[in-house]
């Protein structure tokens, strides 16, 4: 089952996100329906939203007011921290219900307006974000539902600002323009992104191979690392040390393939192989083979376990390092070193792009990783010397 989450502030037009995916095949999981189920007249819900905030929030017939909720439960922190408090865990049962009957197979669509708020984030595969600028919101929630303009900034002003919802956003949809252009990119996003991703976890699907193309560095990466770190964490719980961006795209400045590295260390090898199964469900698919080994004489002394991002949007490899040798250190320390030193830095980057224009036509990454070990093992000899000099902590410290 793959889960996206789907979020946007207030009048930022997910509904007609949804029902896009909807159409195509996808599992809609709306919370504001059911937000509305859990307090329907005669539930427990709506009798504790009555004790918490009077009677005046219920109407003539017994149904719940919204407009009169709204402007008791919007007025201020408190008063929305204990709205929140009562239809939460009803809403969370709810969906943890609907989620569990959906097929295996199925593209879990979970609408939910305080996605980003409540950090909730790491839990989908893919964060679909809806974006509209504030004061087309302003004056969709004025002229469509009625609200009044101080109404509609206070709900406004409640919310995530759009610099929070960006970084929590794998896709980024634009819903200010007409409806066609961003139906476009949901049918786009569908077909290219969601589908394969769903199949590749579902299969163990590895990414088909890629020539060892170097870009220029890309200032969305660390984000976008930070993002599959935080679906690392959340899966691997105690057993991980700490969860890092390592490898060329850590380092600013450097040139790379658009693959990120990532590294969860761990203490034994054991405990890698106990996360193998949450991880895959985090997102990350075990790579074909019997092991992997990060000692360059063949010896097999470093061993680990190596996963590969699914989501054919965001090519990912995330290495399971244990204690157990020095490669995870060693990661750290090479990332460290290149940050702190732009003209070993940009020779590195130089050899990278010279072998990646060599070794171009060829899929197999082979052939251009091991030409440019050399470089790398020289590296990490001088890399050796500069933590020596600096004093550079190899502790697990950030």
């Amino acid at each position: 089952m793959l889960r996206v989450g789907l979020t946007g502030g207030i009048g930022a037009g997910k509904s007609t996100v949804a029902n896009r995916l909807e159409e195509h095949g996808a599992v809609l999981i709306d919370s504001d329906k059911i937000a509305r189920e859990v307090v329907e007249p005669g539930t427990g819900g709506l009798a504790e939203l009555a004790a918490a905030f009077g009677e005046s929030i219920l109407s003539a017939d017994g149904s719940l007011d919204r407009p009169a909720l709204a402007a008791k439960a919007f007025a201020d922190d408190e008063s929305r921290r204990r709205l929140n408090s009562i239809l939460h865990p009803k809403i969370g049962a709810r969906t943890a219900e609907l989620m569990s009957a959906a097929a295996d197979d199925a593209i879990v669509v979970h609408d939910v307006p305080l996605l980003i708020e409540n950090g909730l984030a790491p839990g989908y595969h893919v964060v679909v974000v809806v974006g509209t600028p504030e004061e087309e919101r302003i004056h969709r929630l004025v002229s469509s539902r009625g609200m009044a303009e101080s109404d509609a900034r206070a709900r406004v002003a409640s919310q995530a600002t759009d610099e929070q919802r960006r970084a929590a956003a794998d896709v980024w949809l634009d819903n200010s323009g007409s409806r066609d252009l961003v139906l476009a990119e949901v049918d786009a996003l569908w077909a290219d992104r969601l589908v394969p991703f769903e199949a590749n976890l579902r299969l163990g699907r590895e990414r088909p191979p890629m020539s060892p193309r170097v870009v220029p560095y890309d200032e969305t990466w660390p984000a976008q690392a930070s993002r599959a770190l935080a679906r690392v964490g959340l899966a691997a719980g105690e057993r991980a040390l700490r969860a890092d961006h390592v490898g060329s795209t850590s380092v600013p400045g450097l040139a790379a393939k658009d693959i990120l590295d990532l590294q969860l260390t761990v203490s034994t090898l054991d405990d890698a192989d106990a996360l193998q199964h949450v991880l895959v469900g985090a997102g990350f698919p075990r790579a074909h083979g019997d092991w992997y080994d990060d000692a360059q004489d063949g010896s097999g002394t470093w061993p680990k376990r190596l996963h590969l991002g699914g989501d054919p949007g965001r090519p990912v490899n995330l290495h399971v390092r244990s204690l157990e040798t020095e490669a995870w250190r060693l990661a750290l320390l090479f990332r460290a070193w290149l940050r702190a030193n732009p003209d070993e830095r940009d020779a590195y980057a130089e050899l990278k792009m010279q072998l990646a224009q060599k070794h171009g036509h060829n899929t197999n990454l082979g052939s251009y990783t091991s030409e440019k070990q050399s470089w790398v093992n020289d590296g990490f000899v001088r890399a050796a010397e500069w933590a020596a000099r600096t004093g550079w902590n190899d502790q697990l410290t950030p």
